[in-house]
């Protein structure tokens, strides 16, 4: 009977969404991913019923880390997502639409189909966006089931990372990482460190070229990690080139351009059996509503200590739309919501009890292969903030089993 009514409520809700009316509430939260999930549980408790309304058009919420294992053929896809309904708190608003302007001087949000809301304090989590038509040729490519392209970081291509990586006989694999910032850093290589150790326990490795090409200028941001990850890829034979930059598939002739970011006109071409892509991503346009609400970059501008914005002292952001100097990691954002609920938590005591701080906590689990994991975690200043009494920088089977197995677990029952 309590799950007929609840499915009844979450129907109404729905329903309300949908039509044009006017809403208010003490907690407006744009954003039903990891960070809009997991702030709306913790202040379900503290506000109470019918306080807090999620703006988040989806109906299925998914775990991202996980789209890493399912490309490698470890995890299977079912296992990535639940129905958005079942995430959220009971008693929390769900107004499926999308956000179509925010306007932090009257703190009113309008959706896309015609729902304004009011709120007293707003947490921003819009996460970011997958850009993959910044590089010509992709979106066909992906489109094209016998491209040999394919991509992690969607749930629409990711299952593709496999069937390609499966199919592949000889010739090159090469896997990119974009010239922008990008949600979980580490993922675009270990797409190519598990695939390559696929290919070699299946007996294929010596007929198949295995190259990794970063626009960046590093292989890793933390040098602590970084240097095994080169020992790894030099003992692997994975040719590595730092900043190049995919400007251009060609799925016909099966070939991948690359510019050289410090001499742009050099463009090289490389043909591959196997494309595995990291596409470009930026911030979502809708937050580029207000001139003051973003940094020159698009990402909304929030104190990189206490998640508050900079200009609206009712609203807070946290997770891969801001512009907090840190990797993008699920990780992260469970560092985030907790500093970010006894801040906000703070003001709307009124107290001026003194801040909680961020420090810029990340942690990114580099997956190597079957049975092996790097466990990287660090701050602001990149330098190792380590959970564990070994040497993190170095593979084990247990980083391994807790990233498959274990840190599922803790976000579906615990974080969210």
């Amino acid at each position: 009977m309590q799950n007929l009514r609840n499915s009844l409520y979450l129907m109404a809700v729905r329903y309300a969404g949908t039509s044009s009316n006017k809403q208010s509430c003490k907690l407006l939260i744009l954003g039903g991913g990891t960070g809009g999930c997991t702030i709306a549980a913790k202040f379900r408790h503290k506000l109470g019923k019918n306080k807090i309304i999620v703006v988040e058009p989806n109906d299925r919420h998914y775990y991202q880390p996980m789209f890493t294992l399912v490309g490698g053929g470890i995890k299977p896809m079912a296992e990535t997502s639940r129905s958005e309904s079942s995430v959220l708190p009971d008693g929390v608003l769900w107004v499926k639409d999308t956000v179509a302007s925010i306007d932090p001087e009257s703190s009113v949000v309008k959706t896309k189909l015609g729902t304004e809301i009011t709120y007293d304090y707003l947490v921003v989590a819009l996460g970011i966006e997958l850009q993959y038509n910044k590089i010509k040729g992709l979106e066909e490519a992906l489109n094209s089931p016998e491209s040999g392209v394919c991509s992690n970081y969607s749930p629409k291509y990711v299952l593709r990372t496999f069937e390609t990586l499966s199919k592949i006989k000889e010739g090159n694999a090469i896997f990119t990482f974009p010239n922008t910032p990008v949600k979980c850093a580490g993922a675009p290589l270990k797409a190519c460190l598990i695939s390559e150790d696929f290919i070699r326990k299946t007996g294929k490795r010596d007929k198949i070229n295995f190259y990794y090409r970063t626009a960046l200028p590093v292989i890793f941001s933390v040098k602590h990690y970084a240097t095994k990850l080169h020992e790894i890829c030099a003992k692997r034979n994975v040719d590595v080139a730092m900043k190049q930059e995919l400007v251009e598939v060609d799925y016909i002739n099966r070939e991948a351009f690359f510019k050289d970011i410090e001499r742009p006109i050099n463009i090289e071409a490389i043909p591959y059996t196997m494309l595995h892509v990291t596409p470009p991503m930026g911030p979502p346009a809708v937050m580029q509503s207000h001139p003051d609400f973003v940094d020159h970059a698009g990402f909304l501008r929030v104190n990189k200590s206490t998640l508050k914005h900079d200009y609206y002292p009712n609203v807070y952001g946290l997770g891969d739309c801001t512009n907090l100097p840190t990797s993008k990691t699920a990780a992260a954002v469970a560092a985030q919501s907790s500093v970010l609920y006894k801040n906000l938590s703070c003001d709307m005591l009124g107290s001026n009890k003194t801040k909680s701080k961020y420090d810029g906590y990340t942690s990114c689990p580099l997956v190597t292969g079957v049975g092996s994991c790097i466990m990287a975690e660090f701050d602001y200043n990149l330098q190792p903030l380590e959970t564990f009494p070994i040497d993190q920088s170095k593979e084990h089977f247990a980083m391994y089993w807790m990233k498959k197995n274990m840190m599922p677990f803790l976000y579906w029952n615990l974080m969210l």
